[in-house]
């Protein structure tokens, strides 16, 4: 899936993606405080940030559940497979919506990869020749509900709902 090149700037979505989930509890792994963020803590100083360099997440963090994890200037330095398995731990034990901004070409990423890890690639930012990629995943919107699963489509459908079996 192409995803055109954005009229905002990276810290602009970030910005955006920030008030649009409030998190009360945010993981940050990678980069160190960049503006959008700086700007988010300011205006909401109840919420806890955890920052975390790249690679496998401490002991501390990883015990731990958060709204939102942002992982920015990160998987460039890491190994493609302990990216995979940083990713793909964050997903399903530590937060239910991620965001990555990466430059795939210094990463060694593709956007499949991505895909594998059921993130969505959302928007796509271009400032010379370097072009970084804004990846989400956000358990709620993950899948849709299918329009065929619900009682007219059962055999029974006055059971649908009532046995677990």
């Amino acid at each position: 899936m192409n995803v055109a090149i954005s009229s905002r700037t990276p810290q602009q979505a970030l910005a955006a993606l920030l008030e649009r989930y409030a998190p009360a509890r945010l993981l940050l792994i990678g980069a160190s405080e960049f503006p959008a963020l700086a700007a988010f803590r300011q205006a909401h100083p109840d919420t806890q940030v955890a920052c975390a360099a790249p690679g496998a997440l401490p002991a501390d963090l990883a015990a731990q559940r958060f709204d939102l994890a942002l992982v920015v200037d990160c998987l460039e330095h890491l190994p493609k497979r302990d990216g995979l398995n940083l990713l793909g731990g964050i997903r399903n034990l530590n937060a239910s919506r991620i965001a990555v901004l990466a430059d795939l070409p210094a990463s060694g990423w593709q956007e499949t990869d991505f895909y594998s890890l059921a993130l969505q690639a959302s928007e796509r930012f271009q400032r010379d020749a370097q072009v970084l990629t804004l990846f989400t995943y956000d358990l709620l919107d993950y899948k849709q509900v299918p329009d065929w699963l619900n009682a007219r489509f059962w055999a029974n459908p006055e059971n649908f709902g009532k046995y677990w079996w």
